[in-house]
């Protein structure tokens, strides 16, 4: 199941989502639907799930010498967590 979530967004945008809006944002599998990233994220973080937007961004294109290609695809996911809750994107450090 963790195998569906790649790993959190940690940008400009995604900590000022956090702390204004309550908002996670995750890559995940493109196969996922809304219900089943609801459901895989509370399964996983112990937290109560308000809403699930997606989008999937533009592919990023890779050059090498002569040789063009992309990135494959992916799938992005903006969680909204309920009041109160937070799920923790890094290890505390000891």
């Amino acid at each position: 199941m963790i195998d569906f979530v790649k790993h959190p967004v940690l940008t400009e945008k995604s900590v000022r989502l956090l702390e204004r809006h309550n908002q996670y944002r995750f890559d995940v599998d493109p196969r996922l639907t809304k219900p089943q990233i609801r459901e895989l994220v509370q399964s996983l973080f112990g937290v109560q799930v308000l809403a699930v937007n997606t989008h999937r961004p533009p592919r990023q294109h890779r050059r090498l010498g002569a040789y063009v290609g992309t990135k494959p695809r992916s799938k992005r996911a903006i969680v909204t967590v309920a009041k109160g809750q937070s799920i923790t994107l890094l290890p505390e450090s000891v």
